[in-house]
């Protein structure tokens, strides 16, 4: 059940109350709720329906067991979905004062669908210890190799890295301890700390400390990003516990505490060791469900949605049994649950949430130290190679903040995104050669610049020249890109945020110049008379009697490059809203930038054979554990 308090749109990933209930439904605990007579509830939702096409494809099971406890008189009214989120009724079971167990056929599911139960209940009833479960313990999986392995016990070692966020390292450890069964499922708690400012100097630090009775381990060490804070996690797994999973979780989120059963729980009866990977739920928006789904293309090296993948889906809106209305059947642009009840496989899961099996750990070593950006991906690439494929599991999830409302594309983290993502194309592109991807990262270069975006060119210019170093200097520049970057980005002015354009003189006006979205069929269409005012635009030189007061204050959203590539100067807000940035156009400076980009591009396509024989040869050094704890001994 939902914790007390929570918001109506929350509520809705739990349960959904009939229209025509009188009395409001009620629970005193997360494990019992108390239903007035006459009154209806669906479990048809996010945390509470069972992803019935993920255990038919992954696990070891082909039937399910829905288990509850009854006290009163009900009808419990169980429900399947196709894979197109048509409902069909499976069974009705009427109870009273008794301990139910309705046993449920998988063999449906191929393709997707979900099963799920209503209540209705004829007395005031109760419903408690309700679960889905196996008819069995999990038995041995199969190694890619033929070899046996397991079972394995409820058991995980969790991991949180944490760099300067004290406040949610210390919420985050005290919702693992929520839950006493979760708890007793954990046999460690792993914090590597980067950061200046600690969780221990919370003043409830030792309360968390204590709830978590002797299972954490804290680890201060450098800021050596993402992949150092994970590698070091994997790292004391590997060597100082002897849990069977890892499970890797950001430090900037709210847990759903049962998810770590579950991913565990899917671990366990899988097959063949398999990665699980947490869904993110919107944490600024609770209710709503980022992605379902991510793959890379393989064309381009560059992310995106796995085939079948749904984004941004507001349960809030459309619970998961929403299947449109007769209009909105008609128009396959609506808005309706339908899609979420495909299967959709995928290639990685982001490391705000992901469970590895041990196993996976010991054969294919740890993170490549990559700082930030593409380390997650790399490692499935990795593990998928060896035989370890990647679920990204429904109704496993945590809350972390949404992708939109930061600005990874052009700030400091470009630079890890374009150097990294060019070293995982190395190692996992199959071709011949990079010219794809470089031309999908020239027409994002032409954006920039029409975008005024001249920091974050000058950033990528030197992931390129970092890529074309090759991967013997990865382990020594893991701790002093960051700052190197940063030092480079002072010098552009699009890169310094002042705390608000009211800081600055008034906007001048742009007339004519458009600022709204444009969508629909016919953008594309729209989009051509500005886009031919834009290049004019670009192609003269810069008037700059606009560097003293801004044309335009923008939004992050209007930010748009039919917009900018028409102005010399504009305040664009930061995704978060906290300022903006005073960006200026300057012809001179794009061009040598565009120019250089142009070189290196020539150059990494010169040299890519070598490049790819480079790094794949140096994926060992690279991902040892003996390495990984030279760095780590550096540290102490």
């Amino acid at each position: 059940m939902p914790r007390k308090g929570e918001p109506h749109d929350v509520r809705m990933l739990y349960l959904i109350e009939a229209e025509q209930n009188k009395q409001r439904l009620s629970w005193p605990d997360r494990t019992r709720l108390s239903i007035p007579a006459g009154a209806e509830v669906s479990f048809q939702t996010y945390f509470n329906a069972f992803p019935a096409a993920y255990w038919r494809r992954w696990s070891q099971l082909d039937r399910v067991i829905l288990s509850l406890d009854v006290e009163g008189e009900a009808t419990i009214s169980v429900y399947r979905s196709k894979h197109d989120g048509v409902r069909i009724s499976v069974v009705n079971v009427e109870a009273r004062d008794e301990h139910v167990e309705i046993p449920l056929e998988l063999r449906n599911f191929e393709d997707g669908g979900w099963l799920w139960f209503d209540i209705a209940a004829e007395t005031e009833v109760a419903i408690t210890n309700a679960a889905w479960c196996a008819a069995q313990p999990p038995q041995a999986q199969t190694l890619p190799d033929g070899t046996q392995v397991g079972p394995f016990p409820k058991k995980v070692a969790v991991g949180i890295p944490t760099f300067n966020r004290p406040r949610d390292a210390v919420n985050a450890l005290r919702a693992l301890a929520e839950d006493a069964t979760v708890l007793e499922a954990i046999t460690d708690v792993l914090m590597p700390d980067q950061g200046t400012q600690h969780p221990a100097d919370e003043p409830d630090f030792e309360e968390a400390e204590r709830q978590l009775d002797g299972r954490l381990r804290i680890y201060p060490q450098g800021n050596l990003g993402g992949s150092g804070g994970y590698a070091r996690i994997m790292y004391e797994a590997l060597e100082s516990t002897e849990a069977p999973y890892i499970l890797y979780m950001d430090d900037d989120i709210a847990i759903e505490p049962d998810s770590i059963l579950r991913a565990v729980q899917a671990a366990r009866y899988a097959t063949s060791p398999v990665l699980i990977g947490g869904q993110m739920l919107n944490l600024q928006d609770r209710a709503q469900l980022r992605t379902t789904g991510e793959a890379v293309d393989r064309r381009t090296f560059m992310w995106g949605a796995a085939e079948h993948a749904v984004y941004d889906h507001d349960f809030a809106r459309y619970p998961l049994g929403y299947t449109g209305t007769d209009k909105e059947e008609l128009d396959p642009s609506a808005t309706t649950s339908r899609a979420l009840h495909r299967r959709v496989d995928v290639d990685y899961n982001g490391w705000w949430m992901n469970l590895f099996p041990r196993v996976v750990a010991e054969q294919c070593g740890l993170p490549l130290p990559l700082f930030i950006k593409w380390d997650d991906t790399e490692y499935a690439l990795r593990a998928k190679a060896a035989g370890f494929p990647t679920v990204t599991w429904p109704g496993i999830a945590i809350w972390h903040m949404a992708w939109a409302d930061k600005d990874d594309a052009i700030d400091w983290q470009a630079y890890f995104h374009t150097r990294n993502r060019l070293i995982v194309a190395a190692l996992y592109h199959e071709g011949h050669g990079p010219e794809a991807i470089l031309n999908n990262m020239l027409k994002s270069t032409y954006k920039h610049l029409a975008c005024m975006e001249y920091s974050t060119m000058a950033v990528q210019i030197e992931a390129f020249k970092d890529f074309l170093s090759g991967p013997d200097q990865l382990f020594d520049v893991l701790e002093t890109s960051l700052p190197r970057i940063q030092e480079i980005r002072r010098n552009y002015s699009d890169a310094v945020i002042v705390g608000s354009a009211a800081e600055l003189p008034p906007a001048t006006g742009a007339p004519g110049v458009p600022t709204k979205k444009v969508g629909g069929r016919l953008a594309k269409v729209r989009k051509i008379p500005w886009a031919l005012k834009a290049l004019r635009h670009q192609l003269s030189t810069e008037d700059r009697s606009h560097w003293g007061a801004p044309q335009l204050n923008l939004t992050a959203d209007e930010a748009r490059w039919y917009t900018l590539a028409r102005l010399d100067s504009a305040t664009v807000s930061t995704a978060g809203g906290t300022g903006v940035a005073f960006r200026k156009r300057n012809k001179q400076l794009g061009g040598d930038l565009v120019d250089e980009t142009k070189d290196l591009h020539d150059a990494i396509r010169h040299r890519w054979p070598e490049l790819t024989r480079a790094y794949r040869a140096a994926v060992p050094e690279l991902t040892s554990r003996t390495n990984w704890g030279k760095v780590f001994d550096e540290q102490a």
